[in-house]
């Protein structure tokens, strides 16, 4: 039998913080910088942002693109910028491994946004499997490993507020950043 944890488990644990930088990008001219800092790294923690919808019917394209290393995680807020072209020198570079969660939505959402094929992603879900892992949501993932628990209060907020909250931007950097650690720490310490 695979590790795992029940939810009443998770919610025994202490919180997580990301306690690196989180950089908001919400305007053309931040773009760049972002970008070329980011390109400077083989591997990212990767997520995004919806805004939730209550309505049947009703469909939101991504707001939030969230890119992490391991000190400062980017916050691109695409609802405001819109999709910028250098985003792609990102998500569709092969040399640059993308760690993310249920990637299937992340994709349908940047479909919506770009026609670029994204390349080099990794999905948590699935590569937990080979570790002995039997949870394959994010929060129980990181309480397996790390015995912290990853807030998710946040996950239903209006991602396309005007200005985002600090508990959002806390929120957004961590989902990325926590993909990012997992991976690292089971590439590390896993065994397979």
């Amino acid at each position: 039998m695979g590790l795992t944890i029940s939810k009443e488990e998770v919610a025994e644990l202490p919180i997580e913080f990301f306690a690196g930088r989180t950089i908001v990008v919400d305007h053309e001219s931040k773009v760049e910088k972002a970008v070329a800092d980011l390109m400077g790294h083989s591997k990212l923690g990767f997520d995004t942002e919806t805004k939730p919808s209550f309505k049947r019917g009703q469909v939101h394209k991504v707001a939030l693109m969230q890119l992490s290393t391991i000190n400062t995680c980017y916050l691109f807020r695409l609802n405001k910028i819109g999709y910028p072209d250098a985003l792609d020198d990102i998500i569709c570079n092969p040399d640059i491994k993308k760690i993310g969660l249920s990637l299937r939505d992340d994709f349908a959402a940047i479909r919506k946004r770009s026609d670029k094929k994204p390349q080099n992603f990794i999905d948590l879900q699935s590569f937990v499997d080979e570790y002995g892992i039997d949870d394959n949501g994010l929060q129980r993932i990181y309480a397996i490993l790390f015995g912290k628990k990853i807030s998710k209060n946040q996950r239903l907020s209006n991602w396309e507020a005007s200005y985002l909250t600090e508990p959002q931007k806390n929120y957004a950097a961590m989902d990325a950043w926590a993909c990012l650690r997992i991976y690292n720490h089971l590439i590390t310490n896993g065994n397979k």
